[in-house]
């Protein structure tokens, strides 16, 4: 395990080097990354990173993509939503299009 101080965490094996500003900033994103997170698929807080941009649950194995420190990125989330009203439209209109062909 890496060397962890009370007040800096993570970053705390980093001594006096680097500034408080860059050791903080590293410590959120090592909290965050190393955190449990939700699955998608069975709701459980058992996501883990096993790489880069790779996360597995360990309880029912399901593995993905996702960003290199979160499961999910904003970015992602925002072109979920898209393609989600995008699908909606398309399932709206088809829906329209056969009671109009059936009427």
């Amino acid at each position: 395990m890496v060397a962890s101080t009370k007040k800096l965490g993570p970053a705390g094996r980093y001594g006096a080097r680097y500034g408080s500003l860059a050791r903080k900033q590293v410590a959120t994103v090592e909290r965050v990354q190393r955190a449990k997170h939700a699955c998608n698929q069975c709701g459980a807080h058992a996501v883990r990173r096993v790489g880069t941009g790779i996360w597995r649950c360990r309880k029912c194995g399901d593995e993905f993509a996702g960003g290199a420190y979160v499961p999910q990125t904003g970015a992602g989330r925002g072109a979920q939503k898209a393609l989600r009203g995008i699908n909606d439209k398309l399932v709206r209109g088809a829906a329209e299009a056969a009671e109009e062909t059936g009427a």
